[in-house]
């Protein structure tokens, strides 16, 4: 089923408008992978190590084998995915500059991000990992109409002892990243299932650096025999594991069925020879179907 990006998000706008008038609004649920190429996935074609999870967004909603993103790398797309709009159309077209001091460098200020509009529809909204849309403090996520943030200003994040916010405070977190992330998103989730939500699981994986995941992950694609499409492997099965975990969070909390949930990436996959894009012709910052043709999954 070929679908776009932004039309989708506009139809969950929508879908929120009508419901809030039904007595439990629907929670809403974006989970971002980056850099995550189209064949990377189960639900894509995936030869050589499973992600069962993710494909069970597909298998239980709908698959969308077309899905668009609207540009082919990081920041610009993410800025068309939380505003429903092409970036091009409010000249946001690189990646900002690292400048904590220019209030002009990011998602500009007159552009209104879903946080804000459901915000003010009276969910509570938290992102969790990378934000990548500008680096001065009118950027920073909880001015940007999310009520939670946890997570990382920058493109790229080290996996192991990462530098990370909680809000504004600034600390070190010694869990694996992924795993920290699925903590938080789980976190979020059952402190508020009893009010509609909207949380932004923007994970960085499988963005470089490509650190080697812990053993639990590793040993589970140990038939890969290529060290690089191995540690790569894994790094998608800590994911997966993630995004098994919000599931069950949505599960265990009874609101898996009044919950619209997004998979995609944020682009397609770097030109590195341990990814999969087939069978696009391709990768990240072309505007071939390898850079802006992305898994995409809607339940």
């Amino acid at each position: 089923m070929q679908r776009n990006l932004l039309p989708i998000l506009l139809l969950a706008c929508a879908f929120v408008s009508t419901a809030l008038a039904q007595s439990v609004p629907p929670n809403i649920v974006v989970i971002l992978a980056d850099d995550l190429g189209y064949g990377d996935v189960g639900f894509n074609g995936c030869p050589d190590y499973a992600t069962p999870n993710i494909d069970s967004i597909a298998n239980n909603g709908i698959l969308c084998t077309s899905g668009y993103v609207t540009h082919s790398f990081c920041s610009p797309s993410r800025a068309a995915l939380l505003t429903g709009r092409y970036s091009q159309r409010f000249g946001y077209e690189n990646q900002p500059t690292v400048d904590s001091t220019n209030p002009r460098l990011g998602l500009p200020m007159d552009e209104l991000p879903l946080s804000q509009m459901l915000k003010s529809a009276g969910y509570v909204c938290g992102t969790i990992g990378k934000w990548h849309l500008g680096y001065a403090p009118n950027f920073h996520p909880l001015n940007r109409g999310f009520d939670e943030f946890f997570g990382f200003l920058d493109g790229s994040s080290n996996y192991y002892n990462a530098k990370v916010l909680r809000d504004y405070t600034s600390v070190t977190e010694t869990e694996y990243l992924t795993d920290a992330f699925t903590r938080e998103g789980v976190s979020f989730i059952n402190r508020h299932a009893t009010e509609p939500f909207f949380l932004y699981l923007s994970y960085n994986a499988v963005h470089a650096p490509y650190d080697q995941p812990p053993a639990i992950y590793m040993d589970r694609v140990a038939n890969i025999a290529d060290p690089q499409r191995q540690n790569y492997a894994a790094m998608v099965v800590a994911l997966d594991d993630g995004v098994g975990q919000v599931l069950q969070a949505l599960q265990a909390n009874n609101i898996l069925n009044n919950t619209l949930i997004f998979f995609l990436s944020d682009n397609g996959a770097p030109p590195h020879p341990f990814v999969r894009n087939l069978p696009l012709r391709g990768y990240k910052h072309d505007v071939l179907e390898g850079g802006i043709r992305v898994p995409f999954a809607v339940q």
